[in-house]
């Protein structure tokens, strides 16, 4: 490779010799000169580097290949990278050669305090429906009677049955009463008393093997395995899950999936494939947990109904307020088949002992009062928003990267170039980004990637801080002519034909 010259971003302003020479990778290369500019004294602690992006166009180098030399030169210990204060020679390095010494686990390249959080999975914090909810509590406290403030029944309160029976009916198509209703604490917690506890503490009224989609979230999975049940993992197309995969040999005795927005390629599962996981349950005795996380929010047209609603006596229905209030409100419900009740209830205990009755006296006023259906139209209309923000930035700056599945819930999947996510996800955290790739929530014995892509939550930034993270985050795409981390092209189609639907 030739030498050359960089000229430093300000504020230094000094040109820079650099000499890319010598065996390896472009980006094995750079680190080594870079290592040999602070070792020769060229470099000096505390002198700061051009932005990657600048370096790379300099250099003629692929960005993602500059991004990851200064991440590893960073976990070296030879450089230092400060949202706000760019990447700089690490004080302690000089002429004389090594860094200083540094623990042998080196720190994440990604900052203790990112300052966008894009990660997934949590509401607008600031759109907690304070003044409603505190006159909820009011008007619940002042009815409630006597006997509401002793021992907790295991079931949950009658009050927010009786409303949660009603509302799901309406709203989500399920079918059900208030005696098939347990309350809990939410999701994960539901699962616990389905199927026992930690490392099958109490044997539970489920057992596996289980079927699950070859993506989702790790700690469901964990909850699952701790409880002694396998997991086996669903592929996923276009369709969704893969569910004819259950009657091909996998011998589990029941599945979890996210039927109205898979978590996390964001596709539905259609009709056919609705209608054909019921009948294998009915066929073999199964059972479907579906896990309803964010079936509320849909953007392009009336959200799909529940698949409980097909088969209530195979069909295990699982929600909480995780997503529409706040993780901060514990409190969650499975809609059970009869004959799961009692062993559940058993599982349970004799008294309530996770969800605050307290709060379920004011859940239960504010969805009969309308409340929370005001609360889901407000915020399905900011949620939104911001998912549109996204495309069209992406239209207008990055057209060769879309926002794929539906328009839908609380995070979308930004479609990347094969073998660029690892380093996607590295820049984001340059830019002050916290987020995670696909990767992430890939089943460990998924034997089909799903592709590379960013999972970007879009509900948790404060709405003035939105637009400067949506910023941030076309910093980090990897550009058109930067289709891998060493510079040479691939193919950027999508991958198992996941692709954008709606806006």
């Amino acid at each position: 490779m030739p030498e050359s010259w960089v000229n430093l971003a300000e504020p230094i302003g000094s040109d820079l010799h650099v000499e890319l020479s010598g065996p390896g990778s472009r980006r094995a290369v750079l680190i080594r000169a870079l290592r040999d500019a602070v070792r020769e004294g060229r470099l000096a602690p505390g002198t700061r580097l051009p932005p990657y992006r600048s370096l790379a166009a300099d250099l003629g180098l692929a960005r993602n290949t500059v991004a990851d030399a200064y991440a590893e030169l960073v976990a070296e210990g030879w450089l230092t990278a400060r949202q706000g204060s760019g990447t700089r020679v690490a004080a302690g390095t000089s002429a004389a050669g090594a860094p200083p010494r540094r623990a042998r686990r080196p720190a994440p390249a990604r900052p203790a305090a990112p300052a966008h959080n894009l990660r997934q999975g949590t509401p607008d914090a600031a759109s907690f429906p304070r003044t409603a909810w505190l006159a909820a509590a009011r008007r619940a406290l002042g009815a409630a009677p006597n006997e509401a403030f002793g021992p907790g029944d295991p079931r949950g309160r009658t009050e927010l049955r009786q409303a949660l029976a009603d509302y799901l009916a309406r709203a989500r198509g399920v079918r059900t009463d208030p005696e098939r209703i347990v309350v809990c604490s939410g999701f994960a917690h539901g699962l616990r008393l389905l199927f026992g506890g930690a490392r099958g503490a109490g044997g539970g009224v489920l057992r596996g093997p289980f079927a699950v989609e070859s993506y989702g979230l790790g700690f469901h999975r964990e909850i699952l395995e701790d409880s002694g049940v396998r997991t086996v993992p669903l592929g996923l197309d276009e369709q969704g899950a893969r569910v004819e995969e259950l009657a091909g040999g996998l011998r589990v005795r029941g599945v979890l999936l996210t039927p109205a927005h898979q978590f996390p390629t964001g596709g539905p599962l259609r009709a056919a494939r609705r209608a054909a996981v019921v009948d294998w349950a009915r066929t073999g005795g199964g059972v479907v947990l579906e896990d309803d996380y964010d079936g509320e929010f849909r953007y392009d047209r009336e959200p799909v109904g529940a698949l409980q609603g097909l088969d209530p006596e195979r069909v295990v229905y699982l929600g909480s307020v995780s997503k529409s209030l706040s993780p901060a409100v514990r409190l969650g419900w499975m809609v059970l088949p009869e004959h799961l009740v009692d062993g559940v209830l058993a599982a349970k205990g004799e008294r309530e002992a996770w969800a605050s009755v307290l709060d379920q006296l004011t859940l239960a006023d504010f969805i009969a009062s309308g409340q929370y259906d005001r609360h889901i139209r407000r915020m399905r209309q900011r949620y939104r928003s911001r998912r549109d923000r996204i495309v069209t930035a992406l239209a207008e700056h990055a057209p060769h990267i879309a926002a794929t599945g539906i328009a839908a819930g609380l995070h979308a999947v930004l479609r990347l170039p094969p073998g660029t996510e690892a380093s996607a996800v590295k820049a984001a955290s340059w830019q002050g980004i916290a987020l995670d790739g696909l990767a992430a929530f890939r089943h460990p014995r998924a034997t089909m990637p799903a592709g590379d892509g960013l999972v970007v939550g879009y509900s948790t930034p404060a709405e003035h801080a939105y637009g400067a993270a949506v910023e941030a985050l076309l910093r980090a795409l990897p550009p058109a002519d930067d289709l891998s981390v060493d510079g040479s092209s691939v193919d950027g189609s999508s991958v198992d034909g996941l692709s954008v639907e709606g806006k």
